[in-house]
């Protein structure tokens, strides 16, 4: 993949991470698998607006989901998902402790 491939890829994945509510998803699918209704009650989001960030997420290879009969269980992708996450969120907190 070349260099300018490899950004246009990092800054497709940085627009899927721009929400709010996408990121409060990953946050709760870290915890584990989960399917849409689980996510919306959790997350206090209807359900039709989980499954439009889901998708979201999905197309930037930040979800898996797997399908159990009727039931579809969405999951982080890998580990560094959930390691890209930690490494923002620490970085938003240490950036309030130490404003500039």
């Amino acid at each position: 993949m070349s260099h300018t491939a490899d950004l246009e890829a990092a800054a497709h994945l940085f627009r899927a991470l721009s929400s709010s509510s996408r990121l409060g998803l990953l946050r709760l699918l870290r915890e584990g698998a989960a399917t849409v209704t689980q996510l919306a009650e959790r997350s206090g989001l209807s359900q039709p607006l989980v499954s439009q960030h889901l998708r979201t997420l999905r197309e930037a290879g930040l979800v898996n989901f797997t399908r159990t009969g009727r039931e579809t269980h969405y999951s982080l992708a890998d580990p560094h998902v959930a390691q890209l996450l930690d490494t923002v969120l620490a970085h938003v907190v240490e950036d309030r402790r130490c404003p500039a």
